[in-house]
């Protein structure tokens, strides 16, 4: 029997390298099911399932499978194993949704090391967008980066291979690889129609989920967080960041940068939007036979009343949905950017006996106020964009809004919003 040690995750993707952000849940979220189907077995056993349900036929599968050992000319390519495996995965695949996979040990195992922060590859974060693999961003200073990888570019080509029939999961797996080993990518530019070569040197990466610096402007200082995964050590490095913050009486207001922060532990959303809500619910999850769970703040609270704006963009999806959707909820800060990915489905992880993984989805969430955010991401409150250009000249305007508005009090999107700037005192 496989083991079934489970958790629930919040994420859209793999990073390709070390970046990580992924998926996973907190302590108090994982459980072991009370029975899990055994999606790997021996060959020949005659089922992929353990009592599979309304007595499914699998007779065409076994009839596939002799007729390979029968008849295919190199008998020597039929691992037993590697076709249970890929069996298992055309299972799960058919479901139609792309969060639920079936990883095998390998892709698994990259997973898990990327959720720590380090493991060797080119430093970007992919995601599967309308059946193409899409750039959410380099990491800076990484491979990618160096070798002009930018955000939204689509990978067509791997090593010369085209990737159109490969699951993300299969896409990264060929682009991982050892340090100090090359890949090439074939890929199309934003608003380009010819590809561009890439011949990226893999690395190792180690990356830490939190990133903090004071901004200083007329009014004072601003501190800066930005949180890139709800990962493992995620929120023991937001923690020593606010606190470090609180050092500083003379901080007038906060940034809260989530953009390509893809997702990870629900319960590090929850106490994340905890930091700046005393009171409240953080999150409605809906499941299949359960009733509706409703998520609150833990009460320990940081900052409250403390001037505050969240940054996110095309790559914030799932648990960073939920923190920005909360706080938006709660009118508890101006959110910046640009629309967020809408990812609003909770995923389980759970370990099998063979170094597998299937990660399948098992609820939907809503912000407090009921809001789905599933295909329609989170609406900023002042739309900023940020160009490839922007990007390539080292420019952010995103943040810049972010400044103006806590230092200034100013809408500086081109699209202005309706009401007045609250000014800080």
């Amino acid at each position: 029997m496989a083991s079934t040690f489970s958790r629930k995750l919040l994420t859209i993707g793999v990073p390709v390298l070390t970046l990580v952000f992924g998926w996973h849940l907190g302590r108090q979220y994982e459980y072991r099911a009370a029975a899990s189907p055994q999606l790997v077995v021996a060959s020949g056993s005659g089922k992929i399932l353990q009592d599979p349900p309304h007595e499914a036929n699998l007779s065409g599968m076994w009839a596939a499978w002799k007729l390979l050992s029968d008849n295919y000319i190199d008998p020597s390519a039929l691992d037993s194993n590697k076709l249970t495996m890929g069996a298992a995965q055309g299972l799960v695949r058919a479901v139609g949704d792309p969060y639920t996979v079936l990883m095998p040990p390998k892709e698994n195992k990259s997973f898990h090391e990327s959720m720590e922060g380090a493991l060797d590859g080119i430093g970007a974060e992919l995601v599967m967008r309308d059946d193409l693999v899409v750039v959410v961003a380099p990491l800076k200073g990484s491979p990618a980066e160096k070798a002009g990888l930018l955000p939204e570019d689509i990978i067509f080509k791997v090593n010369g291979e085209q990737i159109t029939s490969l699951t993300l999961d299969e896409v990264i797996t060929r682009i991982r690889g050892k340090k100090g080993t090359p890949v090439t990518l074939t890929v199309y530019h934003k608003n380009d129609t010819s590809p561009h070569e890439l011949t990226i040197m893999r690395e190792h990466i180690t990356v830490p989920s939190v990133e903090t610096k004071t901004i200083d402007t007329k009014r004072g200082p601003l501190g800066y967080l930005a949180l890139r995964q709800f990962g493992d050590n995620s929120m023991t490095e937001v923690h020593a960041a606010l606190a470090d913050f609180q050092k500083n009486p003379k901080i007038k207001g906060l940034i809260l940068d989530l953009r390509f922060n893809g997702g990870g532990y629900l319960d590090g959303a929850q106490e994340l939007t905890s930091q700046f809500v005393a009171n409240g619910a953080v999150v409605k999850v809906v499941s299949r036979n359960k009733a509706a769970e409703i998520l609150s703040v833990t009460g320990n609270t940081t900052y409250p009343t403390l001037p505050l704006t969240v940054l996110i963009n095309e790559g914030s999806a799932s648990a960073s949905e939920i923190v920005a959707g909360a706080l938006q909820d709660y009118g508890r800060a101006k959110i910046i950017g640009m629309k967020s990915f809408g990812k609003g489905s909770v995923q389980d992880v759970i370990e099998l006996g063979d170094g597998s993984s299937l990660r399948v989805t098992i609820a939907h969430w809503f912000t407090p106020n009921g809001h789905s955010i599933a295909k329609l991401g989170i609406t900023p409150d002042i739309t900023v964009q940020r160009t490839a250009e922007d990007y390539k000249a080292n420019k952010d305007p995103q943040l810049d809004a972010a400044v103006a508005w806590l230092a200034e009090g100013k809408d500086v999107s081109k699209e202005k919003k309706t009401g007045t700037a609250a000014l800080l005192r």
